[in-house]
C-alpha cells in the first residue's frame, strides 16, 4: 500500500511533466541499419495472399543517436500489413537488454506479427522521462517506416516486463492515447514507483529494498520531495489515466515483490474515465519473464493480443523459450 505522506507530498507540487520531446526522428534509411536483415525460421506465420510461405527477417535499427536507442525488427516481407509487437525489456531501468527477451519476440514473429524489440536509455544514462521518451521514439520510427516492414502503424500493442512494465503502461497512458495503439500489456510492472519506494523503506525483502533504490535512481538520484515530487509524479503512471488511454492487461505473481496493487492502482484510475483495464494473478513468486513464461499466462496474452489486434485467437504458445 502507498504511504500517504509520500503520495499527499508529490500531489502537493505542480502538476506532472507531461511536456517532452519526443518528436517522431526522421525516416530511417539503409545506413541505419546495422548489418543486413538475417531470415530466420518462419514455424506458424500466416501466409500470404495466394497461400505462399512467408519469410521472417530481423535487422537491428538505430531510432537515436544514443547507443542504446536501438531496436531489432522482426517482420515479414508481404503485401499485407502486420499488426506489430513492441516489447519492452526490464531490469531495474538500469539494465537488462532486449537480447534477454529474443525468445518472446521470436514467438511473436512465428505468429505473424511486426515485432519491434525496442533498447532504452537506462537510469545510468539519463533519468526519467528518457525512457518514456525512447520508447515513443521508437513506435514513432516504426510507424513513419511501416511499409518498410509491412506493419500496419494504426494496429499495435506493447509489452513491458517488470521496470519495462512501468514503461509500457507509462507509453499507455502518455497524453490522451497514442494513435494506433490498441493495448498494453504488463508483466509484474511496475506501476508505481511511489509505492515501490514506500515498500522498500525497511522491508525484510531485499528485491523491494534494491527496487526502491532503483525508482531513487530513475528520479535522477532524488527522493520524491522538495523539487524532485515534480519529476515522482511523472513517474506515477496511475496519475496520467485519461479516456483516450489504450485498454491494459497485466499479471503479478500473488508473493512476488512487485505486488498486485501497483497495478490496482492505475486499474481504479483507468476505470474511473472508463477504459479497459484486467488485472491477474498468479500464486507463487514467478516475476516478469519467469511469470510469462507459465504456460497458461503466455497464452492468456497471446490471446488477449489477438483479439485487441482483430486475429485469429488461436495463436498460443507451445515453445516458448
Amino acid at each position: 500500500m502507498v504511504v500517504v505522506s509520500a503520495l499527499a507530498l508529490a500531489a502537493a507540487v505542480a502538476p506532472p511533466v507531461t511536456a517532452e520531446a519526443a518528436t517522431a526522428p526522421a525516416v530511417i534509411s539503409p545506413a541505419a541499419t546495422v548489418g543486413d536483415p538475417a531470415p530466420i525460421p518462419s514455424l506458424n506465420a500466416p501466409p500470404g495472399e495466394n497461400g505462399e510461405l512467408i519469410q521472417t527477417f530481423v535487422e537491428t535499427v538505430k531510432y537515436g543517436k544514443h547507443r542504446r536507442q536501438k531496436m531489432d525488427v522482426w517482420w515479414q516481407e508481404s503485401t499485407q500489413r502486420r499488426p506489430g509487437v513492441f516489447i519492452i525489456h526490464g531490469g531495474w531501468w538500469s539494465q537488462g537488454d532486449k537480447t534477454g527477451i529474443e525468445g518472446i519476440a521470436h514467438e511473436y514473429a512465428t505468429l505473424g506479427y511486426a515485432v519491434f524489440n525496442i533498447n532504452y536509455r537506462l537510469s545510468g544514462d539519463a533519468a526519467w522521462p528518457a525512457q518514456r521518451i525512447d520508447a515513443l521514439s521508437a513506435i514513432a520510427a516504426a510507424r513513419r517506416n511501416a511499409a518498410r516492414w509491412s506493419f500496419d502503424p494504426d494496429n499495435y500493442v506493447v509489452i513491458g516486463f517488470s521496470a519495462g512494465g512501468h514503461i509500457a503502461t507509462a507509453v499507455g497512458t502518455y497524453k490522451n492515447g497514442r494513435p494506433g495503439l490498441k493495448g498494453v500489456v504488463g508483466m509484474s510492472p511496475v506501476i508505481s514507483p511511489l509505492t515501490a519506494y514506500d515498500d522498500g523503506k525497511n522491508s525484510p525483502n531485499p528485491r523491494k529494498r534494491r527496487l526502491r533504490k532503483a525508482a531513487i535512481t530513475l528520479a535522477g538520484g532524488c527522493k520524491p520531495k522538495g523539487g524532485c515530487a515534480r519529476v515522482w509524479a511523472s513517474m506515477e503512471v496511475p496519475w496520467h489515466a485519461s479516456r483516450g488511454d489504450a485498454p491494459m492487461l497485466t499479471f503479478h505473481s500473488e508473493d512476488e515483490f512487485v505486488p498486485p496493487s501497483h497495478s490496482e492502482l492505475l486499474q481504479e484510475q483507468l476505470r474511473r474515465v472508463g477504459v479497459e483495464m484486467t488485472v491477474r494473478t498468479v500464486p507463487g513468486n514467478a516475476h516478469s519473464t519467469g511469470l510469462y513464461r507459465i504456460p497458461e499466462v503466455a497464452e492468456s496474452v497471446q490471446r488477449w493480443i489477438a483479439e485487441k489486434l482483430g486475429q485469429a485467437s488461436s495463436t498460443s504458445s507451445t515453445a516458448l523459450l
